[in-house]
């Protein structure tokens, strides 16, 4: 898999994870605070009172971090993608130490779970800024119409 390509396929992944939540607690926030991950569950239920204004904030919030997210997957540009994956890290790192904090509400496979489900955008978001650091690029293929060198050198930089 080139960089690019694992690039991509991170910060698509990290879309999602932000992205199908985001639009779940906007939609139908009360469905969202009942059910998430999955029916069953109620992960978010177990910090009580509901509240539907806070819930749809969130759930807009997340929902507007998965577009950035789109957008850094479809243009690949090496600042947007770095500055989504920073931008995931400031929403995932506090989440994840809120939760640590809280783990005695939750059976245990509950909390292998949340701290899988927690811990693995982190470790995407790192790969992502560790693969798209600033550092040389191999010179532009000048065979590509409409792409310059100076095009390639803001994007992410292919595998050597």
């Amino acid at each position: 898999m080139t960089r690019p390509a694992g690039v991509r396929t991170a910060v698509v992944l990290l879309c999602l994870a932000q992205g199908v939540p985001g639009l779940w607690a906007l939609v139908a926030p009360r469905s969202f605070y009942d059910g998430f991950p999955l029916p069953g569950f109620g992960w978010v239920a177990m910090f009580p009172p509901y509240n539907e204004h806070l819930v749809r904030d969130l759930g807009a919030l997340s929902f507007a971090l998965a577009v950035v997210l789109a957008l850094s997957a479809v243009s690949l540009e090496r600042l947007l993608v770095r500055a989504a994956a920073f931008g995931c890290l400031g929403f995932t790192v506090p989440h994840l130490v809120f939760h640590l904090g809280h783990l005695g509400r939750f059976g245990t496979a509950d909390v292998v779970e949340q701290l899988i489900s927690q811990i693995a955008p982190i470790a995407l978001s790192v790969f992502i800024l560790l693969v798209a650091r600033q550092g040389p690029d191999k010179p532009a293929d000048e065979s590509r119409s409409g792409v310059s060198r100076e095009d390639d050198a803001k994007a992410v930089p292919a595998a050597e």
